[in-house]
């Protein structure tokens, strides 16, 4: 590549991208090792090898590190995607499922162990609900895009009926230590609710 030529598109990005991918790995690392509450900013920090400044440009808390995630793009996207046709709860359950799947498959351990963290920490369990709400906003706005004909009322409680379907079947995932199939969980946890939506 000479000088005048740009650099590849979304480098930036990547690189980027790759460092908050290692702080976080380092993080539950460290957590698993030594517990959440005893384990510091500068300590994960140090084991990532950025600055304690390159930290909170990433994570603006330690609770940040085991809470964040770039799935919302991803379920949005497939949102999006599914058939007009779909009842917004079938939309949601498919989506969903989608991308679990895909998490499952590629980021399996790192999953478990965040969501057991979640559970299991009353620090990041006292935070479930504000950030189940900003996730329940975001899709509930989502699927209101699909079905503008849907009250806002049956959008927002067939999203939160959902979202409870799917922290259910995380729940027990968890339980179990990971040895359930969590996509089959959730699959179950739908079947369980669209029974009851009928």
């Amino acid at each position: 590549m000479t000088a005048s030529e740009p650099r590849p598109p979304g480098l930036r990005a990547r690189k980027k991208a790759q460092t908050r991918r290692t702080i976080q790995e380092q993080a539950l690392r460290l957590f698993l090792a030594k517990g959440y509450e005893n384990t510091t900013v500068e300590e994960i920090a140090a084991a990532a090898e950025v600055s304690h400044m390159t930290f909170f440009r990433h994570f603006p808390t330690k609770e940040a590190v085991v809470e964040t995630d770039d799935y919302d793009p991803m379920i949005l996207q497939l949102i999006a995607e599914r058939p007009e046709e779909e009842d917004t709860l079938t939309a949601l359950h498919r989506a969903l499922a989608q991308g679990l799947r895909t998490v499952y498959a590629t980021d399996r351990e790192a999953l478990l162990i965040r969501t057991r963290l979640v559970l299991r920490t009353p620090a990041l369990r006292a935070r479930v609900w504000e950030n189940q709400h900003t996730t329940e906003e975001m899709l509930a706005r989502a699927l209101a895009s699909r079905r503008p004909d849907q009250s806002e009322l049956a959008t927002r409680v067939l999203t939160a009926a959902a979202l409870a379907a799917l922290t259910t079947a995380l729940t027990l995932w968890v339980d179990s230590e990971g040895t359930e199939n969590l996509p089959a969980l959730v699959d179950q946890a739908f079947t369980t609710l669209q029974g009851h939506n009928r």
